[in-house]
C-alpha cells in the first residue's frame, strides 16, 4: 500500500512538470522510481521512459488544441536528435556514472540561467529548418549522453535558440519529448527487464491526470513566470545532483 501511495504521488509531481512546464519528466521520475520505490537504475530509466511517452503524448493533446504546438519545428528538432542521441548514448556507457551525473547537473544549471536571463524571450515567428536541425541534433547528442528525456533542455533550446514564446515552447517540448522517448523505448526492447507493472501502472495513470492539471495550471501563468518556475526546478535539481555527486 505504501508503494501504490507514494507511485500514485510521484506520478502527480512529473505528471504537474510535464503538462505545466513542458519538461522535467524524466529529470523527476528516474530519482523518484529509485529512492521511493526501489527500482534500480535500468529498470528506472526504461520505466520512466513509459511514464514520460504515454504523460507527454497526453499532455500534448491538450496544448494541440490550444494552437501552442509549433508542429514543423518540433518535428525537425525532434527527428535531427535520433540519431545523435543513439551515438552519445553508446559513448555513455564508457564513462563513469558520477562523470555523467555531474555533467548533467552542470548543464541543467546552465540551461537554468539561460532562461533567467533578461530578454531570453525574443519571438521571432519564423524558424530557419537548417536552425532548427542543428539545435535539434545538439539536443540529442546530449540528452542520449546523460541518459534522459531532454524536456528539461528542449524548453530553454526552443526559447533561447529558436525564438519560440513559452506556452509555444512548452507545448512543443512535448512534441519533441514524446518522439525522443518512443525511440529510446523501442531501442530498449527485448533487453528482458523485469519491470513492476503494479507499481508503473498507477504511476503512469497519476502522471497523465497531473498533466492536465500543470496544463490548465500553465494557462493562468504569463509566459515569463511560468519562464521562472522552470528555471528554479532546473537549479534545484542541478544542486541536489551535485550534492549527491560530491557527497
Amino acid at each position: 500500500m505504501t508503494g501504490l501511495v507514494l507511485a500514485l504521488f510521484a506520478g502527480a509531481v512529473v505528471g504537474l512538470a510535464l503538462g505545466g512546464l513542458g519538461g522535467g519528466g524524466s529529470v523527476l521520475a528516474v530519482p523518484a522510481l529509485i529512492y521511493l520505490l526501489g527500482f534500480t537504475p535500468a529498470e528506472a530509466t526504461t520505466a520512466s521512459l513509459i511514464i514520460v511517452t504515454s504523460t507527454s503524448a497526453a499532455a500534448l493533446t491538450g496544448h494541440a488544441r490550444d494552437g501552442n504546438v509549433a508542429w514543423r519545428t518540433g518535428l525537425l528538432f525532434a527527428a535531427a536528435g535520433i540519431a545523435p542521441a543513439m551515438l552519445a548514448g553508446a559513448a555513455a556507457d564508457h564513462l563513469p556514472q558520477s562523470m555523467l551525473t555531474a555533467a548533467f547537473a552542470v548543464v541543467a544549471a546552465l540551461a537554468a540561467l539561460r532562461m533567467l536571463r533578461p530578454g531570453l524571450r525574443e519571438p521571432s515567428g519564423r524558424v530557419r529548418p537548417g536552425k532548427a536541425g542543428a539545435a535539434g541534433a545538439g539536443l540529442g547528442a546530449v540528452t542520449g549522453f546523460l541518459g534522459v528525456g531532454g524536456g528539461f533542455l528542449a524548453v530553454p533550446a526552443l526559447v533561447g535558440v529558436l525564438g519560440l514564446a513559452m506556452r509555444a515552447a512548452v507545448g512543443t517540448s512535448l512534441l519533441v519529448i514524446t518522439i525522443n522517448s518512443l525511440a529510446a523505448l523501442v531501442a530498449r526492447a527485448g533487453t528482458g527487464l523485469h519491470l513492476d507493472w503494479a507499481l508503473i501502472t498507477p504511476f503512469t495513470g497519476a502522471a497523465v491526470l497531473g498533466a492536465w492539471d500543470g496544463k490548465r495550471l500553465s494557462k493562468k501563468l504569463e509566459g515569463e513566470t511560468l519562464q521562472k518556475v522552470f528555471a528554479c526546478v532546473l537549479l534545484a535539481v542541478a544542486a541536489s545532483m551535485l550534492v549527491d555527486v560530491l557527497a
